[in-house]
Protein backbone atom coordinates (compact mmCIF):
# COMPACT_ATOMS: atom_id res chain seq x y z
CA UNK A 1 0.00 0.00 0.00
CA UNK A 2 1.22 3.49 -1.13
CA UNK A 3 0.97 5.36 2.01
CA UNK A 4 1.36 8.90 1.10
CA UNK A 5 -0.81 8.35 -2.18
CA UNK A 6 -3.60 7.30 0.13
CA UNK A 7 -3.04 10.39 2.27
CA UNK A 8 -2.82 12.68 -0.97
CA UNK A 9 -4.75 15.13 -2.71
CA UNK A 10 -2.89 16.42 -5.15
CA UNK A 11 -4.58 16.23 -8.78
CA UNK A 12 -7.50 16.68 -7.05
CA UNK A 13 -10.30 19.56 -8.23
CA UNK A 14 -12.67 20.78 -6.10
CA UNK A 15 -14.11 24.53 -4.48
CA UNK A 16 -15.00 25.65 -1.35
CA UNK A 17 -17.58 27.92 -0.53
CA UNK A 18 -17.07 30.67 1.80
CA UNK A 19 -13.17 30.76 1.07
CA UNK A 20 -12.44 34.19 0.53
CA UNK A 21 -11.17 33.91 4.44
CA UNK A 22 -11.40 33.04 7.84
CA UNK A 23 -11.29 28.67 7.83
CA UNK A 24 -12.36 28.65 4.05
CA UNK A 25 -8.98 30.62 2.46
CA UNK A 26 -6.72 28.79 4.86
CA UNK A 27 -8.52 25.33 3.83
CA UNK A 28 -8.10 26.53 -0.02
CA UNK A 29 -4.41 27.22 0.41
CA UNK A 30 -3.22 24.12 2.55
CA UNK A 31 -5.46 22.31 0.07
CA UNK A 32 -3.46 23.93 -3.17
CA UNK A 33 0.07 24.11 -1.33
CA UNK A 34 -0.92 19.93 -1.49
CA UNK A 35 -1.04 19.97 -5.00
CA UNK A 36 -4.92 20.41 -5.46
CA UNK A 37 -6.77 22.87 -7.81
CA UNK A 38 -9.52 24.66 -5.94
CA UNK A 39 -12.38 27.53 -6.37
CA UNK A 40 -12.63 30.07 -4.23
CA UNK A 41 -16.74 30.64 -3.36
CA UNK A 42 -17.81 33.81 -1.95
CA UNK A 43 -20.26 36.46 -2.04
CA UNK A 44 -17.87 39.05 -2.62
CA UNK A 45 -15.93 38.61 -6.06
CA UNK A 46 -13.03 41.61 -5.35
CA UNK A 47 -12.24 39.75 -2.07
CA UNK A 48 -12.47 36.00 -3.40
CA UNK A 49 -10.04 37.00 -6.47
CA UNK A 50 -7.38 38.50 -4.32
CA UNK A 51 -7.16 35.23 -2.40
CA UNK A 52 -7.44 33.23 -4.96
CA UNK A 53 -4.45 35.26 -6.89
CA UNK A 54 -2.33 35.28 -3.29
CA UNK A 55 -2.59 31.69 -2.90
CA UNK A 56 -2.21 31.20 -6.42
CA UNK A 57 1.01 32.99 -6.69
CA UNK A 58 2.09 31.39 -3.68
CA UNK A 59 2.06 27.70 -4.84
CA UNK A 60 1.78 27.81 -8.49
CA UNK A 61 -1.77 25.96 -9.08
CA UNK A 62 -5.01 26.64 -11.00
CA UNK A 63 -7.07 28.57 -8.18
CA UNK A 64 -10.03 30.34 -9.56
CA UNK A 65 -12.79 32.69 -7.53
CA UNK A 66 -16.29 32.99 -8.74
CA UNK A 67 -18.95 34.92 -6.92
CA UNK A 68 -21.45 33.21 -5.59
CA UNK A 69 -24.72 33.40 -3.23
CA UNK A 70 -24.64 29.74 -1.60
CA UNK A 71 -28.15 30.36 -0.90
CA UNK A 72 -29.35 31.17 -4.25
CA UNK A 73 -29.80 28.00 -6.49
CA UNK A 74 -29.30 30.02 -9.58
CA UNK A 75 -26.24 30.83 -8.42
CA UNK A 76 -24.69 27.74 -7.40
CA UNK A 77 -26.09 26.64 -10.65
CA UNK A 78 -24.22 28.52 -12.43
CA UNK A 79 -21.15 28.25 -10.29
CA UNK A 80 -21.12 24.46 -10.87
CA UNK A 81 -21.34 25.05 -14.34
CA UNK A 82 -18.77 27.69 -14.37
CA UNK A 83 -16.80 25.59 -12.30
CA UNK A 84 -16.60 22.34 -14.50
CA UNK A 85 -16.26 24.16 -17.56
CA UNK A 86 -12.62 25.51 -16.11
CA UNK A 87 -11.70 22.35 -14.04
CA UNK A 88 -13.26 19.18 -16.31
CA UNK A 89 -14.81 17.25 -13.11
CA UNK A 90 -15.46 17.81 -8.87
CA UNK A 91 -13.28 15.34 -7.45
CA UNK A 92 -14.54 17.52 -3.52
CA UNK A 93 -16.38 20.08 -2.31
CA UNK A 94 -15.97 21.57 0.90
CA UNK A 95 -19.41 23.49 2.01
CA UNK A 96 -18.00 25.97 4.60
CA UNK A 97 -19.93 29.28 4.11
CA UNK A 98 -21.46 30.16 7.15
CA UNK A 99 -22.91 33.42 9.12
CA UNK A 100 -24.10 33.98 12.85
CA UNK A 101 -26.94 36.34 14.34
CA UNK A 102 -26.52 36.96 18.30
CA UNK A 103 -29.89 37.88 18.63
CA UNK A 104 -31.85 36.77 21.90
CA UNK A 105 -34.61 33.70 20.87
CA UNK A 106 -37.29 36.29 21.97
CA UNK A 107 -36.14 38.81 19.84
CA UNK A 108 -34.89 37.59 16.95
CA UNK A 109 -36.98 39.25 13.32
CA UNK A 110 -38.14 36.64 10.81
CA UNK A 111 -35.67 38.20 8.32
CA UNK A 112 -32.70 37.42 10.61
CA UNK A 113 -33.37 33.84 11.63
CA UNK A 114 -34.62 33.28 7.64
CA UNK A 115 -30.66 34.40 6.54
CA UNK A 116 -29.16 32.19 8.72
CA UNK A 117 -30.87 29.15 7.82
CA UNK A 118 -30.72 29.97 4.55
CA UNK A 119 -26.36 30.11 4.18
CA UNK A 120 -26.06 27.66 7.33
CA UNK A 121 -28.00 25.02 6.00
CA UNK A 122 -29.83 25.64 2.67
CA UNK A 123 -26.32 26.66 1.55
CA UNK A 124 -25.35 23.68 2.22
CA UNK A 125 -28.00 21.65 0.91
CA UNK A 126 -27.49 23.27 -2.24
CA UNK A 127 -23.96 23.19 -2.73
CA UNK A 128 -23.44 19.65 -1.98
CA UNK A 129 -26.44 19.12 -4.16
CA UNK A 130 -25.33 20.85 -7.08
CA UNK A 131 -21.41 18.61 -6.38
CA UNK A 132 -23.37 15.81 -5.95
CA UNK A 133 -24.63 15.62 -8.56
CA UNK A 134 -22.47 16.31 -10.79
CA UNK A 135 -20.02 14.04 -9.14
CA UNK A 136 -22.79 11.20 -9.96
CA UNK A 137 -22.81 12.26 -13.64
CA UNK A 138 -19.17 11.87 -13.75
CA UNK A 139 -18.98 8.83 -11.92
CA UNK A 140 -15.65 7.68 -9.90
CA UNK A 141 -17.44 8.77 -6.69
CA UNK A 142 -16.08 12.25 -4.65
CA UNK A 143 -16.24 13.68 -1.17
CA UNK A 144 -18.31 16.01 0.39
CA UNK A 145 -17.54 18.29 3.48
CA UNK A 146 -19.35 20.30 5.47
CA UNK A 147 -18.68 22.81 7.93
CA UNK A 148 -21.14 22.17 11.21
CA UNK A 149 -19.87 23.56 14.18
CA UNK A 150 -19.73 22.65 18.07
CA UNK A 151 -22.74 24.43 18.15
CA UNK A 152 -24.60 21.70 16.40
CA UNK A 153 -24.36 19.71 19.86
CA UNK A 154 -24.11 22.26 22.47
CA UNK A 155 -25.74 25.50 23.45
CA UNK A 156 -23.02 28.66 23.47
CA UNK A 157 -23.12 30.67 26.22
CA UNK A 158 -22.98 33.39 27.35
CA UNK A 159 -23.84 34.58 23.51
CA UNK A 160 -27.48 33.67 22.28
CA UNK A 161 -27.24 32.07 18.75
CA UNK A 162 -30.36 29.78 19.07
CA UNK A 163 -31.16 29.69 15.26
CA UNK A 164 -27.45 29.45 14.59
CA UNK A 165 -26.99 26.11 16.72
CA UNK A 166 -30.40 25.02 14.83
CA UNK A 167 -28.75 25.50 11.43
CA UNK A 168 -25.17 23.87 11.81
CA UNK A 169 -27.71 21.04 13.62
CA UNK A 170 -29.51 20.66 10.53
CA UNK A 171 -26.00 20.51 8.86
CA UNK A 172 -24.98 17.48 10.62
CA UNK A 173 -27.86 15.35 10.05
CA UNK A 174 -28.31 16.66 6.30
CA UNK A 175 -24.88 14.78 5.54
CA UNK A 176 -26.14 11.70 7.11
CA UNK A 177 -29.08 11.79 4.98
CA UNK A 178 -26.62 12.12 2.09
CA UNK A 179 -24.66 9.83 2.90
CA UNK A 180 -27.01 7.29 3.08
CA UNK A 181 -28.32 8.33 -0.25
CA UNK A 182 -24.66 8.83 -2.20
CA UNK A 183 -23.21 5.87 -1.05
CA UNK A 184 -24.33 3.80 -3.96
CA UNK A 185 -22.40 5.95 -5.79
CA UNK A 186 -19.33 6.13 -3.84
CA UNK A 187 -19.67 9.11 -3.22
CA UNK A 188 -18.75 10.36 0.76
CA UNK A 189 -20.42 13.26 2.53
CA UNK A 190 -19.32 14.33 6.65
CA UNK A 191 -19.62 16.94 8.62
CA UNK A 192 -16.87 18.80 10.88
CA UNK A 193 -17.56 20.64 13.77
CA UNK A 194 -14.93 23.38 14.68
CA UNK A 195 -14.64 24.98 17.93
CA UNK A 196 -14.05 28.55 19.16
CA UNK A 197 -11.85 28.96 16.01
CA UNK A 198 -9.49 32.40 16.46
CA UNK A 199 -11.12 34.08 12.78
CA UNK A 200 -12.09 37.55 12.02
CA UNK A 201 -15.92 36.87 13.81
CA UNK A 202 -14.18 35.79 17.24
CA UNK A 203 -12.22 38.32 17.52
CA UNK A 204 -14.62 40.73 17.40
CA UNK A 205 -15.97 38.97 20.59
CA UNK A 206 -13.21 39.02 22.92
CA UNK A 207 -15.13 39.84 25.84
CA UNK A 208 -16.42 36.54 25.95
CA UNK A 209 -12.74 34.77 25.67
CA UNK A 210 -12.28 34.53 29.87
CA UNK A 211 -15.70 32.43 30.27
CA UNK A 212 -14.98 30.50 27.23
CA UNK A 213 -11.38 29.34 28.60
CA UNK A 214 -13.29 28.68 31.89
CA UNK A 215 -15.58 26.40 29.89
CA UNK A 216 -12.57 24.07 28.63
CA UNK A 217 -10.14 21.36 29.74
CA UNK A 218 -8.10 23.38 32.19
CA UNK A 219 -4.69 24.46 29.81
CA UNK A 220 -7.14 24.78 27.00
CA UNK A 221 -7.21 27.27 24.39
CA UNK A 222 -8.80 28.59 21.38
CA UNK A 223 -8.64 27.40 17.67
CA UNK A 224 -6.48 28.13 14.84
CA UNK A 225 -7.63 27.66 11.00
CA UNK A 226 -4.77 25.61 10.79
CA UNK A 227 -6.15 23.46 13.01
CA UNK A 228 -8.84 22.04 10.69
CA UNK A 229 -6.29 21.31 8.27
CA UNK A 230 -5.43 17.63 8.79
CA UNK A 231 -9.01 16.77 8.90
CA UNK A 232 -10.64 18.44 5.96
CA UNK A 233 -7.92 16.84 3.74
CA UNK A 234 -8.01 13.70 5.16
CA UNK A 235 -12.00 13.23 4.66
CA UNK A 236 -11.27 14.40 0.98
CA UNK A 237 -8.30 11.88 0.55
CA UNK A 238 -9.04 8.20 -0.26
CA UNK A 239 -7.85 7.46 3.46
CA UNK A 240 -11.15 7.76 4.93
CA UNK A 241 -12.72 5.90 2.20
CA UNK A 242 -14.74 3.84 4.43
CA UNK A 243 -16.17 7.40 6.06
CA UNK A 244 -19.33 8.71 5.56
CA UNK A 245 -22.36 10.27 7.61
CA UNK A 246 -19.53 11.38 10.18
CA UNK A 247 -19.34 14.64 12.28
CA UNK A 248 -16.24 15.29 13.59
CA UNK A 249 -15.49 17.30 16.63
CA UNK A 250 -12.41 19.37 17.00
CA UNK A 251 -13.08 22.30 19.56
CA UNK A 252 -10.09 21.29 21.90
CA UNK A 253 -12.01 19.41 24.26
CA UNK A 254 -15.02 21.82 25.01
CA UNK A 255 -17.76 19.46 24.42
CA UNK A 256 -16.38 16.99 26.79
CA UNK A 257 -16.85 18.73 30.11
Amino acid sequence: MDIKKLFSVEGKKGFITGGSQGIGECLAGAFSELGAEVAIVARGLDRARDTADKISSKTGKKVIAYKCDAASPDDVAAMTDSFVKDFGRIDFAICNAGICAMDAFLDIEPKTYESVVDVNLNGVFYTAQAAARQMVKQGGGGSIISTASMSAHIINKPQTIAAYCASKAGVVHLMKGMAAELAKYKIRANSVSPGYIQTELIASLKDYLKTWLELMPEGGRLGYPEDLIGTYVFLASEASAWITGADIVIDGGYTIL
